[in-house]
């Protein structure tokens, strides 16, 4: 998969108070990235495939990760 630019970055509707102490998702064509807001643009970025992306934010609504005990 290529790198993109991501251009729009967005913060969740959910994140309130500290602005710095939360996740963005950016987008670019057929991909999403999640960056940690402290860190910026020079953040490291968890890149997805948009079928990916798909994937992993439907499974996380419906709680279904299994988390480590």
């Amino acid at each position: 998969m290529t790198r993109a630019t991501f251009t729009q970055w967005r913060t969740s509707s959910y994140s309130t108070g500290n602005p710095n102490n939360c996740v963005e998702v950016g987008a670019a064509p057929h991909q999403r990235a999640v960056r940690d807001t402290k860190l910026g643009p020079s953040s490291p970025t968890l890149v997805f495939s948009s079928d990916n992306w798909e994937t992993f934010t439907n499974t996380a609504k419906r709680d279904e990760f299994v988390l480590p005990r």
